[in-house]
């Protein structure tokens, strides 16, 4: 059998050879400078390198995924409970909620440290911060120890934020979508390492929670070597002014080391424009703009929901409280709990997967409004079968419902997985996307705490009736969506603004400033293709 690890790699591998073709995701300028090569990438040395570099960011969305399925399996172990005192309602709720307060922290700080020491410094400070959290949770001597280092990871995940940023930065241009999308598949790469080591440690005496407590280093410090021997991203080095380290990192892994590429010269005057032109955001910019046009208020409605709805539709009740959820229709053996997590936790991966190709073929409407009428239908039939077994005791009416969360987590997966950000930073124009992406994780976060604290209780106090709550909920994502979440697939950002802005007048001097910046990188590329194309037939001719 092969390694999760293993697995994921292979996916890897066979997702991105499917985007070879850069005609329908990418500008025409850009299409016109891609260099002509009849070779998928994977056989080309300096894309593999360039690929292998941004599998070692993605598996950092693994430490995250890791933890989240941690603390769902712990809550199944007795040694736990019994170390912990047998947490209940809020205080539980504080127990899973201490690593977002951490995140919460670490978001304040993170852009700084980003933009100030580039892309690779804050991942190794997110490593650090992580393998002080799993080794302060492993060796706790107490249950506020447990807690300070649950806090550490908190902080740690955090700084991760300069992995995403390297993988849409660093990859090669066809593969830019697939890749970015692919990192947050990861997320459940590290929730099923998590829960299949859980299970397999769960008879071993105080260690069967401390050493997947332990582990939780695992994975962050083997990307530590990986992270030193990563390319610093050329965007960032352009703006500290060092254009030729730039330019030296894109002729390596763009071009093959290809010095006269014309596709090298076009992303050095892309990234040179496109700095320019957020200098002049920076002036011209503040957050009062992203409440100030009707368009603008409709950005931000859509961005505050989608960060509250990817919490608040019932998922945060199986992410962190499945051992509850499970002891309410009959299922109590840690063996069974730690067994269904593990196989959840696959099932997660494979979805997530499965929406990472599907993103840019099917609509970002049709994927919210599917993914909420298969949440609304399968939290109908997990409320019904489960307020059955608390009425009847059946056993084999509760173990009918765990089809359905695993049902319940496919509909999920397939938009609040790789579109929770990605549209977003559509719906955005160039001004405001960065502060909208903060709301976005602003309001996820605030939900994910709220929900941490009160799931706890509520699940305590009136079980399974509480899923009644999302029921309602949910139905108000689905009208939600429908009425206020238009498509985006297929526009371009002048189309974009059209339907967002309609007949609000725009800002004339911002959009002639990047049509010029847009019309003098198309004009460049045409120039240098045509030259080149030239000196081709010329030789020929000799």
């Amino acid at each position: 059998m092969r390694s999760p690890s293993a697995t994921s790699s292979l996916l890897y591998v066979f997702l991105l050879s499917c985007c070879t073709a850069p005609s329908a995701l990418l500008t025409p300028p850009t299409i016109q400078i891609l260099p002509i090569s009849t070779k998928p990438w994977y056989r080309q040395p300096h894309l593999v390198k360039l690929n292998l570099h941004l599998f070692a960011c993605m598996c950092y969305s693994s430490a995250t995924g890791y933890d989240s399925s941690l603390m769902n399996g712990l809550q199944s172990l007795e040694l736990w409970q019994v170390f912990m005192d047998h947490p209940t309602g809020g205080w539980r709720g504080f127990i899973n909620a201490i690593n977002i307060i951490g995140g919460l922290l670490g978001l304040s700080t993170v852009g700084y440290f980003t933009e100030r020491f580039g892309r690779k410094v804050p991942l190794v400070f997110s490593i650090t911060c992580i393998s002080l959290g799993a080794g302060l949770g492993a060796g706790a001597k107490n249950p506020a120890m447990f807690i300070m280092g649950r806090f550490f990871v908190g902080l740690g995940a955090s700084y991760i934020l300069g992995a995403p940023l390297t993988i849409a930065e660093l990859a090669y241009p066809t593969h830019r979508g697939r890749a970015t999308s692919l990192y947050n598949c990861c997320y459940y790469l590290g929730s099923l390492i998590a829960a299949w080591v859980i299970y397999g440690t769960r008879h071993l005496n105080d260690w069967a929670w401390r050493t997947p407590t332990l582990l939780q280093c695992g994975i962050p410090c083997l990307l530590l070597i990986p992270t030193l021997l990563l390319p610093q991203s050329p965007r960032w080095l352009i703006s500290r002014g060092r254009h030729q380290d730039a330019r030296a990192v894109l002729v390596k892994y763009h071009a093959g080391g290809d010095e006269s590429s014309v596709l090298v010269d076009f992303e050095m005057e892309e990234i040179s424009r496109t700095l320019e032109l957020e200098k002049y955001a920076a002036k011209n910019g503040s957050w009062s703009l992203l409440w100030k046009t009707p368009g603008n208020r409709h950005r931000l409605f859509i961005s505050i929901t989608l960060g509250v709805f990817a919490q608040w539709n019932g998922v945060g009740v199986v992410s962190y409280y499945l051992s509850i959820v499970l002891n309410s229709v009959g299922i109590t053996s840690v063996t069974k709990q730690t067994l269904i997590n593990g196989f959840l936790q696959l099932w997660n991966l494979i979805c997530a997967v499965f929406s990472a190709v599907v993103v840019e073929s099917a609509g970002r409407r049709l994927l919210f409004l599917t993914s909420g009428v298969g949440m609304f239908v399968s939290y109908v039939f997990i409320t019904a079968l489960s307020g059955s077994f608390a009425n009847t005791g059946n056993s084999a009416t509760g173990i009918a419902m765990i089809p359905f969360l695993f049902i319940y987590y496919g509909f999920y997966d397939i938009a609040y997985t790789p579109l929770l950000f990605a549209y977003p930073a559509e719906i955005w124009n160039y001004t405001n996307r960065a502060r909208g992406l903060v709301v976005v994780q602003v309001s996820t976060f605030l939900a994910l705490i709220f929900n941490l604290f009160v799931n706890s209780i509520a699940l305590e106090n009136i079980q399974w009736k509480y899923y009644i709550v999302f029921l309602a909920i949910l139905a108000g994502v689905i009208l939600t969506t429908y009425f206020g979440y238009p498509e985006t697939r297929g526009h371009t950002l002048e189309e974009m603004s059209r339907v967002f802005d309609k007949n609000e007048p725009v800002d004339v001097e911002a959009e002639r400033r990047v049509e010029d910046i847009l019309n003098t990188m198309h004009d460049k590329a045409q120039d240098e293709h045509a030259e080149k194309t030239e000196s081709v037939f010329e030789g020929g001719e000799k």
